[in-house]
C-alpha cells in the first residue's frame, strides 16, 4: 500500500498545523493510519520521520491564496500569462512584483474565462518552503485547501477546521472558486448568504445557495445548509486531493522542485561516476601503451629494412609486408633455401671445422649455386692450420680442394673449394647422361645417312 502524509500548514509560524497519514486501499478507499496537530511550525521536525519513505502532500490556507478566473485575449498561453498580472493589477492589494502567479491548465468555462490563476505573495511562499526545509521535509506538491474539497454542480461544500479559538471554515464554491474564513467571519458570511436567498424570490437573477456541511457549522436558520456525514477535515481533503485538479500545483515556475534522486540513486550515480573514471583512465593507459607499441614497431621495421638493404644493396624497394618472401627469394639465389646441400646447410657443416681450428680466419665466402661449391679465402699464422682445417672438413663428409697458399710476412693466406660428395656424383652423372645423349644422336644421324 502507498502511504501519504498530508500536512496543512498555517499562515503564521504560531498557527496550528494539522497532519494525517493515510494508506490507499483497493477501490480508491483510504485507511487512516495516524493523525494529529502541531502547535506551530517550530514542531514540524516531529513529522520528519513520518515523511521519510512516504509521499508528502502539502495543503495551505486558501485565505492566503486568491483564485481568479478571467478572460484574456491572447493567442498563446505564454502571452496570456505575461498579460494576466497587469490585467489584475488594479484589483490586487499588493504590487504584482511582490506576488506569485500560478496557473491551472483548464478548459474555458461557460462564461468564456480561459485563464485560471492562483495568486499568493512571494513572502508567504518562501515562508512555507522555509518551514519545510528546516524540518527536512521534501514535497513535490502544494495545493490550496479549497481545491481539495468535494465539488458538486448544484451546491457548495464546507467544513470547519481547528479548535474554537482558531477555527476556520473552508468553503468550495466552484471548480476554481472558494475561500477560507475565520469562524467569527463565517457567521456574517452566512447571514449574507441567507439575505441572498430571501431575495431570490423577488430577483430572478439571484440564486439560492445550498451548502453541504461536512461538520457542524454555526449558521442562521435562514441559511440553506444540508448536513453531510461528518468527516475529519484532512481525511475529506485526502479523498478529494487532485480529483478535479490533479495537474495543478503551486510549485511551478521559479518554485518548481527539481527532481531529487533517492539516496540509493545518488550512491549508484557515485559508483557509476567512479566506474566511468576508471574506464577512462584504463582507456588512456591502453592508448599510451598502443602508441608506444606503434612507435616501437615503426622503429623495428625501419631497422629491418635498413638491415635488408645492407645485406642486399641492389634492392631498390623493400616492403615490410613482403620482406619475408623477398628474403627467401634472395637466399634461394644464394643456394636453395630448404635444400640440405644448399648454402646454409654447408655453412652449418663448416662450423665444427672452424671451431677445431680457431687459428684459421675466413676473409671472404662465396657460393656457386650452379656447382654447389663454396669458396673460402682465409688467413692463418702457419701452413699447419690449413692442413688441420682440410682434415676437419673431410671428416664432415665434404670434398676439399686447397688452392694456392702464400706467405705474407707473419701470416699465411690461402683458399679452399668445398663441396658435398653427393654433388660430385650428381655432376658426373649429369655429364655421363649428356655424353650418352650425344652418342645416341650421332648413331641416329648415321642411320639416316645410310
Amino acid at each position: 500500500m502507498t502511504e501519504t502524509l498530508f500536512i496543512r500548514l498555517g499562515s503564521q509560524a504560531h498557527d496550528t498545523i494539522h497532519w494525517l497519514v493515510v494508506a490507499g486501499t483497493s477501490g480508491n478507499a483510504q485507511e487512516i493510519i495516524a493523525s494529529g496537530e502541531l502547535k506551530g511550525a517550530q514542531q514540524l521536525n516531529e513529522l520528519t520521520s513520518k515523511a521519510d519513505k512516504r509521499q508528502v502532500k502539502i495543503l495551505v490556507p486558501s485565505c492566503d491564496v486568491l483564485l481568479k478566473s478571467l478572460k484574456v485575449p491572447a493567442k498563446s498561453s505564454r502571452a496570456m500569462r505575461l498579460a494576466t498580472p497587469y490585467m489584475l493589477e488594479d484589483s490586487l492589494a499588493e504590487d504584482v512584483e511582490q506576488l506569485f502567479f500560478a496557473y491551472a491548465d483548464l478548459a474555458s468555462d461557460n462564461l468564456g474565462n480561459n485563464c485560471f490563476t492562483a495568486i499568493v505573495s512571494h513572502k508567504q511562499m518562501q515562508l512555507w518552503l522555509s518551514w519545510l526545509a528546516e524540518a527536512d521535509i521534501e514535497t513535490d506538491s502544494i495545493l490550496p485547501e479549497v481545491l481539495a474539497m468535494p465539488l458538486t454542480s448544484d451546491a457548495w461544500s464546507a467544513i470547519a477546521l481547528g479548535d474554537i479559538d482558531q477555527a476556520q471554515v473552508i468553503v468550495r464554491q466552484k471548480l476554481w472558486q472558494g475561500f477560507t474564513v475565520d469562524a467569527n467571519a463565517w457567521q456574517f458570511q452566512c447571514q449574507a448568504f441567507a439575505t441572498q436567498s430571501e431575495n431570490a424570490e423577488s430577483n430572478e437573477q439571484a440564486e439560492s445557495v445550498l451548502i453541504e456541511a461536512y461538520s457542524p457549522l454555526v449558521h442562521s436558520e435562514q441559511c440553506n445548509i444540508n448536513t453531510m456525514p461528518e468527516e475529519l477535515p484532512l481525511a475529506l481533503m485526502a479523498m478529494n486531493y487532485g480529483s478535479q485538479l490533479a495537474q495543478f500545483n503551486l510549485l511551478q515556475g521559479q518554485y518548481k522542485i527539481k527532481e531529487n534522486r533517492s539516496q540509493t540513486g545518488r550512491q549508484w550515480m557515485w559508483v557509476a561516476g567512479v566506474a566511468m573514471f576508471a574506464l577512462l583512465l584504463s582507456l588512456g593507459h591502453k592508448s599510451a601503451q598502443l602508441w608506444q607499441l606503434n612507435t616501437e614497431q615503426d622503429r623495428v621495421e625501419q631497422n629491418i629494412i635498413a638491415s635488408y638493404k645492407k645485406a642486399f644493396p641492389k634492392t631498390k624497394r623493400v616492403r615490410i609486408s613482403t620482406i619475408k618472401s623477398q628474403l627467401n627469394r634472395e637466399l634461394a639465389l644464394l643456394g636453395g633455401v630448404g635444400d640440405r646441400q644448399g648454402f646454409l646447410a654447408m655453412l652449418a657443416k663448416l662450423q665444427p671445422a672452424f671451431a677445431k681450428v680457431p687459428a684459421l680466419k675466413p676473409e671472404s665466402v662465396k657460393f656457386d649455386g650452379k656447382r654447389q661449391e663454396l669458396r673460402i679465402q682465409a688467413t692463418a699464422k702457419d701452413y699447419q692450420a690449413f692442413e688441420q682445417f682440410s682434415v676437419a672438413l673431410a671428416t664432415a663428409n665434404l670434398i676439399v680442394k686447397q688452392g694456392s697458399q702464400s706467405n705474407q710476412g707473419d701470416q699465411v693466406s690461402g683458399s679452399f673449394s668445398i663441396s658435398n660428395k653427393g654433388n660430385t656424383n650428381s655432376t658426373k652423372q649429369r655429364s655421363n647422361n649428356k655424353k650418352s645423349t650425344t652418342k645416341q644422336r650421332s648413331k641416329n644421324s648415321n642411320k639416316d645417312a645410310s
